[in-house]
């Protein structure tokens, strides 16, 4: 990965930034190469860093700036706050329309699979650490930078840092650069994944009362979901809407044969209100009414507003704009659940995430830098 010049300009230096990071692959899986480069530079820039499997906690302001070494479990220095700055490494496994694409700058864009989601909030980031002095900061900083976000929530390696480095469990607020269009975003929804498994007996179509089609019997539960609206739910004085979708249906072995089997995947995206056990508990009782078996694949907590702490009316103050609520699960919640309040703040564009031919709008780098960076200032 090169780096922009030393004497680049902000703009430019952000954007060089966010082009060189996704000029290095790193799809889910893949991304040793991007932290084996960002650790090579983060050792000659900043004091002291700590790497798990694929993942990094650099302290930028380290030993010789007051605030611990890794592994000591020290508290940063006493009445000033650690604030954490956090972005995933890993982006969705490219599109095949954008494989073999070098990154490219056009008409003020960047495009490259990973620029919204999130190498451009990661570019914000490190140009923060790297930029702004610690005499000019009302905090000490962390950067966390970590891997396979875009998988299964017990894959993810921000557990693996959370569980091995004690440091970043004391930071007072992460702010993770998700995309969010540089809106503040508070809270998230949680999401359960489970498979619905009907079942019915085969026959042959021409005769369906000689069996049971496990298809027809999932048409109750599919009419229910679709007529339901979603229950709307406040949390930090924001409204958070809760919602029930299935996203796959498979059933039926050939076109003559009554299906004796139907499988579903469910996904519930329940508001902060409700704990993890208890949206289970909820999945679990829809399944049993509509006599489906049920598997939970996948289970994600949701994360409150925390709109009343003192370092996020701050940051609302300081980056402009009512604070809406995070209509999608994101990291917050499993920072949320080690105990450190967390927002969401990013520069990428939320309609651009997961997209193919996926861009970054370049002046939005500089936004987002400007809003933080007013935030992290003493003055």
């Amino acid at each position: 990965m090169t780096a922009p010049p030393a004497a680049a300009g902000l703009p430019e230096a952000l954007a060089a930034r966010a082009e060189a990071l996704c000029a290095v692959p790193s799809p889910i899986g893949s991304e040793r190469a991007l932290c084996d480069l960002l650790e090579g530079e983060a050792q000659g820039r900043f004091p002291a860093l700590r790497r798990v499997k694929d993942s990094l906690v650099i302290e930028v302001d380290g030993p010789a700036g007051g605030a611990a070494s890794p592994g000591r479990g020290e508290p940063p220095e006493a009445g000033r706050p650690l604030v954490a700055l956090c972005g995933h490494l890993d982006t969705i496994p490219v599109p095949e329309a954008d494989r073999g694409r070098a990154p490219r700058r056009e008409r003020g864009r960047l495009y490259a699979t990973g620029a919204s989601d999130m190498k451009g909030g990661v570019a914000v980031a490190w140009e923060l650490a790297s930029r702004l002095p610690r005499r000019e900061r009302s905090c000490d900083l962390l950067l966390v930078l970590y891997a396979r976000e875009e998988g299964p929530y017990l894959e993810n390696e921000l557990g693996d840092l959370l569980r091995e480095v004690p440091l970043l469990s004391r930071a007072d607020l992460a702010i993770c650069l998700e995309p969010t269009d540089n809106r503040l975003q508070l809270g998230c929804v949680g999401s359960i994944h489970a498979t619905f498994t009907f079942r019915g007996k085969a026959a042959h179509s021409a005769r369906p009362w000689h069996g049971e089609n496990a298809v027809h019997r999932a048409g109750a539960l599919l009419a229910e979901l679709a007529a339901r609206p979603p229950r709307e739910a406040l949390s930090g004085g924001l409204s958070f809407r809760e919602v029930t979708s299935v996203t796959r249906i498979d059933g039926g072995q050939a076109r003559n044969v009554v299906p004796e089997r139907c499988t579903l995947n469910v996904n519930f995206r329940f508001a902060p209100d409700k704990t993890l056990e208890a949206a289970a508990e909820e999945l679990l009782a829809l399944a049993t009414r509509h006599g489906a078996e049920a598997k939970l694949t996948d289970l994600s907590p949701a994360c409150p507003a925390f709109a009343d702490r003192p370092l996020v009316r701050r940051l609302a103050e300081r980056t402009g704009g009512a604070p809406e609520p995070k209509q999608a699960w994101t990291d917050v919640a499993r920072l949320a659940q080690a105990g450190v309040p967390a927002v969401n703040f990013g520069p990428g564009s939320t309609a651009q995430a997961h997209q193919a031919g996926e861009w970054l709008e370049l002046a939005a780098l500089e936004t987002c830098y400007r809003k933080l960076e007013s935030f992290l200032r003493a003055r």
